[in-house]
Order: structure tokens, then C-alpha cells, then sequence
């Protein structure tokens, strides 16, 4: 069957994408997005977009596959697209970089076209040899690339990943513009592949040498400088894909996790768009003019403490339980985030399809935490070190649940140090327990492969083993019915929840601060910060002009 450019997406997926708004709906009460009413009007280009590119003091890489670090996609969107995007007016991924998609009778064989206007930077026209060899970098032996897990249904790329073929059997090549991508099972490759992680890439420019200090994509701007550190810029590329865009002529990024900096840096004027801290949130929403500029978003992320369970005394299911009960976490949400957060029931977040609204979260209960000790064999305490960042829902959080930690018997020691340094040492294994947000959506099934045993460290940070969850994830992914699949979900979801890998904390809500001038800005549940800077447009009041 063939999908035309009106109709790109598949019926299971509009069906999940519906499941997935009137999720959030209900579970939040917040739409996901809340559009500004000066946003209505023509675009107006020209002008200079000033973004952030927020929660780390520096960029992770330039290279789109090595980092899924938020702060770094936000940046790509930029100057990269994948095959796929993630459509905020919808809630739902689309086709980008093809014209249509033919899909096998089993679900497995995707067959693609890819539009025939897409020239990266250097100015080579895009064909089906460039998305094989993204794909393939992506699962080349020995590789650590962000994007594995993402890709590792492909049929052949374990086989090819381990070495154990030269190429992968389910990337092929028709003609130029035209390939397919074959899945060991039925799938979805839209949740898959629209992550700046599975971005296309031009290999020549790649393998240049020059890549990482002047990368090369086909996405809105060219790039033109990075500060690292400090900011990063691009200017318009004039044979992007997407007729009449990007609107700006160019683009800045302020790279920072200094909230008091953009704060400052908004109020002045000297930014367009920025997400607001928990203290940030408060303020703005009470100023009667910054008020007028918010959008709130029901994201898909959850908060959380992970836990080395390849390390005492987290292989201990017990000790795990316990401190998911030994903490009020209602106490640290309206205290101490402001209310900028929504109580973690499990892994999947509220705007998830797999999220279910009937599950109880774990009760503050410091007897049954002391019980949970005692039975491990731990009556007389524990104590554990916990890595974090210099941030309020990183370090500001252990402080809190430090003295309910202590209450029964927990000793908790905070190391703060870098987010690059905290990533490193989770992949690496060494940290015992650290502060994360995870990325949880929009494919659910992806979301919960950060527990599958068969997932690198870079993925399953935990280290979480368990045959009985691996087959519920297969399961899953193995049936087409998506009111069963959904079941199926949930049922893994309720599974990760008791067996407590991580302290379930909150999942997100976002906040985007935006100028009165500033024009198109989506409301990315997936992530905020990720804004889609194509469609972003500046009146003529904007500063920049």
C-alpha cells in the first residue's frame, strides 16, 4: 500500500497519536501544547533566532549519532533532519525526508521515496545510499553511537554489529532515491527514526576529518561557528527542502545550564525562547507581561535516581523498594519544584500511549521502607553515593530526600560533578547511583528497552536483568493488534515499577518562555527544548532585526 504526501502517516500510528493526546488530557489536565493567540498572521522572514541550548555548560558532540543528550538535539534540529520528525500540532511522527512509504503485509518491509529536493550543505544532492551508510555507521562493529538501540530491530544488525556479516541485510538500496528497511519483527519505524540520533548524514563529510569541528547536514542552517561553551550559530540555508524556510536568516545558540544567565539574558531581550527552571516558572507565571508568553507541556520525560544494580545494595530488589517508599515525594514536588512536576506512577509518563492511569504511585510509607531493610538483612542501615549535577532536580533533590532517606536507616553521600562526567560514568558503569531525566516517548516500547538486558550500558543504565521482562518487550513488539499491544505495555510497565529499578520520582512539566515577537514556536512533548526552528518566525518588533 502506498501513502502519499497527505497521507503519510499509518493508521496505527494516528490511532496511537489520538491514544496519546487523550491520555495526557486526562491524566494532566493540561493540553500539550497552548498556542499564543499573536501567533496567528503571516510569517515574516528575516532576522536572527536567538535559542538556548539548555542543561549543560557544553555540547556532548556535533556529531548528531554520538549524543542523546537533549541539550545536543535541540542544536540539531538545526542543521540536521532524519527520515522522520515529530509533528507538535499533531502529537504524532511524519515522514520528512521521503515523499511516500510502502509497507509490507506483515509490517516488516518498509519501502521509501526519498523527495528529490534535499541537498545537504556542501551543496551533493541526498539519495539512498546516504541513509543506508547513516544506518550503518550507526551498527558498524564496535560502535558506541547513541542511535543502536534505535536501529537494533533492522534485520541483520545484530549480525553486522558483532561483526559477523559485512553489511546489514535489511538496508537495501532500489535506485537512487529509493530503498527499504526490513525489521526482524513488526514495527514502527516513525518512533524509531526522527531523533537527531538516526540523522542523515553525508559520509563524505564525515569521514573528512574535519566533521566534528564543521559538521555537515542538509537540515534549515549551515554552520558557522561554535564557542565551545558558549554558542553556537548557523546561517540560512538557502536550498533547504522545505520551500520558503527556514524563515530566519540565521541562528544562535546559547549553550548554558545557568538559569539566573538566561533569565537575565530573556528579560533584556538577548533570547527568543528558553525553558524556565522550577523558581523561573514561578515568577513568570505571576508577571502580568511574562505570563502572556508561556506554553506549558506535559513532556515525556521521567525524573528519576538510577541505580547500579550490578552494585550492593541495589541487586537487592528489597533495598530498591524501600527507598521508593521511604520518600514523600508530594513534600519535594510542591516544595521544592513547584508544582513544575507530575508524580511518577512508572516508567511511562502521562502523555505516553502505554501510560496507565489506574496504577497506584508508591505510598510514603517509612514502616514498610524499614521492613524492606530489615528483611534484606539490612536493619542496621546502608549508605550508598549518589552522582549528581549542581542543579535543583539533580542535587537539590537528594538534599531533600537526604533526612527521609536517614529516617529509615538510609545514608545517602551527594558527588557533584559535570553532566558530561555524570553520562560518562553511567555508560561506564562506575557511578552507584546518580540523577537523570530519561527520555520515556513517544514509542513506548523504546522507552521501556532502557530496562532490556540485551541493551547496552549506554541504554539499560541500571544494568537491569530479567529474562521474564525481555519476553514481555517481545511479546509486545510482536503483536500487530494495537489495543493488545498497548495492554501488553502496560503489563511490562507494572512489571518495571515493582521490580523498582529507579527511585520513580516525577515526570515533567516543561515551561517555554517566549518574546512577544517571537512567532511558531511548537510545543514538542518529547522535548521541549527541541524546538523546531524551521517554522520559527520574528515580527518586526524583534530586536534581531
Amino acid at each position: 500500500m502506498t501513502h502519499s504526501p497527505a497521507s503519510l502517516i499509518l493508521s496505527r500510528r494516528r490511532m496511537l497519536a489520538a491514544m496519546l493526546a487523550s491520555t495526557a488530557a486526562a491524566a494532566t489536565g493540561l493540553a500539550p501544547f497552548a498556542a499564543r493567540a499573536q501567533d496567528a498572521g503571516t510569517p515574516r522572514p528575516g532576522g536572527k533566532l536567538q535559542m538556548v541550548a539548555p542543561f549543560g555548560s557544553a555540547l556532548q558532540s556535533l556529531d548528531p549519532h554520538a549524543t542523546y543528550e537533549s541539550q545536543d538535539m535541540a542544536v540539531s534540529k538545526a542543521f540536521h533532519r532524519s527520515l522522520y520528525n515529530w509533528d507538535s500540532a499533531t502529537n504524532s511522527v511524519v515522514l520528512e525526508l521521503a515523499s511516500e512509504v510502502k509497507v509490507s503485509e506483515d509490517g516488516k518491509t518498509f519501502t521509501y521515496k526519498l523527495l528529490d529536493n534535499i541537498f545537504f550543505h556542501n551543496g551533493r544532492q541526498m539519495v539512498a545510499d546516504d541513509v543506508i551508510w547513516s544506518y550503518s555507521r550507526i551498527l558498524a562493529p564496535g560502535s558506541s553511537l547513541s542511535a543502536i538501540s534505535n536501529l537494533q530491530n533492522i534485520l541483520g544488525a545484530q549480525d553486522y554489529l558483532d561483526g559477523k556479516a559485512d553489511h546489514v541485510a535489511g538496508l537495501a538500496k532500489i535506485d537512487d532515491m529509493t530503498f527499504s528497511i526490513t525489521f526482524e519483527s513488526f514495527a514502527d519505524p516513525g518512533y524509531l527514526l526522527f531523533e537527531a540520533v538516526t540523522a542523515i548524514l553525508p559520509r563524505e563529510a564525515v569521514e573528512s576529518g574535519t566533521f566534528l569541528s564543521n559538521p555537515v547536514g542538509c537540515g534549515p542552517f549551515t554552520f558557522v561557528e561554535h564557542i565551545e561553551g558558549s554558542r553556537i550559530s548557523g546561517k540560512k540555508f538557502d536550498k533547504y527542502f522545505k520551500p520558503g524556510k527556514p524563515y530566519a536568516d540565521a541562528i544562535e545558540f546559547t549553550i548554558t545550564d545557568d538559569y539566573s544567565a538566561l533569565d537575565v539574558a530573556f528579560r533584556a531581550g538577548e533570547v527568543d525562547a528558553t525553558v524556565l527552571s522550577e523558581n523561573g516558572y514561578v515568577m513568570y507565571a505571576q508577571d502580568p507581561d511574562l505570563s502572556k508568553g508561556l506554553i506549558e507541556i506535559a513532556e515525556m520525560f521521567t525524573r528519576h535516581m538510577g541505580m547500579n544494580l550490578d552494585m550492593k545494595p541495589f541487586d537487592d530488589v528489597r533495598v530498591r523498594q524501600a527507598i521508593n517508599y521511604a520518600v514523600d515525594r508530594d513534600i519535594i514536588i510542591e516544595k521544592l519544584l513547584k508544582n513544575k512536576a507530575f508524580k511518577a506512577v512508572g516508567w511511562l509518563p502521562t502523555p505516553s500511549s502505554g501510560f496507565d492511569p489506574d496504577r497506584k504511585p508508591y505510598a510514603f510509607d517509612p514502616e514498610k521502607a524499614r521492613a524492606l531493610l530489615a528483611e534484606a538483612g539490612l536493619a542496621d542501615g546502608v549508605s550508598f553515593e549518589a552522582w549528581v549535577t549542581d542543579a535543583t532536580s539533580s542535587l537539590g533533590v537528594l538534599q531533600a530526600m537526604t533526612p527521609f532517606l536517614a529516617a529509615v536507616g538510609i545514608t545517602v553521600t551527594p558527588k557533584v560533578v559535570e553532566a558530561g562526567v555524570l553520562v560518562e560514568a553511567i555508560n561506564k558503569g562506575e557511578a552507584p547511583a546518580w540523577f537523570r531525566s530519561n527520555g520515556t516517548g513517544p514509542d513506548p516500547i523504546s522507552a521501556l528497552r532502557s530496562f532490556d538486558s540485551r541493551r547496552p550500558r549506554s541504554t539499560n543504565r541500571a544494568g537491569f536483568k530479567d529474562a521474564a521482562y525481555d519476553a514481555m518487550l517481545d511479546e509486545a513488539m510482536a503483536t500487530v493488534d494495537p489495543a493488545k499491544r498497548i495492554e501488553l505495555v502496560k503489563k511490562a510497565d507494572a512489571y518495571i515499577f515493582e521490580q523498582a529499578p529507579v527511585w520513580f520520582h516525577n515526570y515533567n512539566k516543561a515551561v517555554l518562555a517566549t518574546q512577544p515577537w517571537v512567532h511558531g514556536v511548537d510545543a514538542n512533548v518529547t522535548e521541549a527544548a527541541i524546538i523546531e526552528v524551521d517554522q520559527v518566525w520574528l515580527d518586526e518588533n524583534a530586536p534581531s532585526r
